[in-house]
């Protein structure tokens, strides 16, 4: 479903219970993907503030890699983020998923 201006948010409420609005977001040349950002992109996405197809092309993100950071929040929240545990949490759910 696309979005007209007028029906897209203005300021969508970020991760840290701030408000995000389109100039506070990361810049489009960021390279170090600290779990803040992450988390701030996927609010952006989820509240409105920008389509998927916008964040992936402002951020030169893939469909994949957006979609992951996604799936990581809603399953874990940010510390979902953090690369170091991105292995741990893949584990856990393909044994749960084994399991089930």
């Amino acid at each position: 479903m696309l979005q007209s201006d007028r029906s897209r948010s203005k300021a969508v409420i970020g991760p840290l219970g701030e408000a995000l609005s389109s100039e506070s977001l990361p810049p489009p040349n960021t390279s170090r993907w600290v779990v803040r950002r992450k988390a701030e992109v996927v609010a952006a996405v989820n509240g409105g503030l920008l389509t998927i197809a916008e964040a992936c092309e402002r951020y030169g993100l893939t469909l994949e890699e957006l979609a992951s950071w996604q799936r990581a929040v809603e399953r874990e929240g940010m510390a979902g983020l953090r690369a170091t545990r991105v292995q741990h949490y893949r584990q856990m759910y393909e044994r749960q998923g084994r399991h089930a």
